[in-house]
């Protein structure tokens, strides 16, 4: 009994190390390092084959599937310390036309529906609040909600996301920014209250 235990307890240690393994030595400012951090946003079936851009814009790798992944916050001088104080995501074409009208605050020109995958979460925001990005102590707390793993659908019409429910604490889909032309549907996977889980489903 105990040597077969022991077994199991070795292939738990070997497959955690070998996860571990996967994040590159080094600086967290090199391009390696990022390259990874960024692609693991999103599943390794699109990560792996997604054009992967730095902060600042440049090309750290030319992808094939159409998919950008990339940060939300600027980098520190040092680098990051974890992907998840990147914020990072990995988006399709359409979600990308999303993503450049609220940086630039005008209204989504989009063809169709986006998707766009944020695996190692994100810092946080006011679900009511766009441009609320990382405010907890601006934000009423109630409304705040520093995300884990979760896919994102940027909806080419906001009605169509009139009726979703706003509630991000039962672990169902929920909408963020309702009233806005940055509306868009939150899809939680598992982990997604990692960074918070008094906002976990009781």
């Amino acid at each position: 009994m105990f040597k077969k235990y022991s077994l199991i307890s070795l292939l738990g240690i070997i497959l955690t190390g070998g996860l571990m393994a996967a994040e590159p030595y080094g600086s967290h400012t090199s391009a390696k390092w990022q390259i990874w951090a960024y692609s693991t946003a999103a599943p390794d079936f699109i990560g792996d084959f997604a054009t992967v851009k730095g902060g600042n814009g440049e090309v750290l790798r030319e992808g094939t599937n159409g998919w950008v992944c990339l940060p939300f916050n600027p980098m520190p001088e040092k680098g990051f310390k974890t992907p998840h104080d990147a914020n990072p995501a990995c988006a399709d074409a359409a979600s990308l036309a999303w993503v450049d009208a609220y940086m630039n605050q005008t209204i989504p020109e989009m063809d169709s529906d986006g998707w766009m995958w944020m695996l190692h979460g994100d810092t946080g925001v006011d679900n009511f609040r766009a441009y609320s990005e990382g405010d907890r102590e601006g934000s009423d707390p109630i409304h705040f909600i520093e995300s884990g793993p979760h896919l994102m659908l940027l909806p080419k019409d906001p009605a169509s996301m009139e009726g979703q429910t706003t509630e991000f604490t039962s672990g169902a889909p929920y909408v963020m920014f309702k009233g806005t032309p940055y509306v868009h549907l939150m899809i939680p996977v598992d982990g997604y209250y990692e960074y918070q889980p008094n906002s976990a489903p009781k």
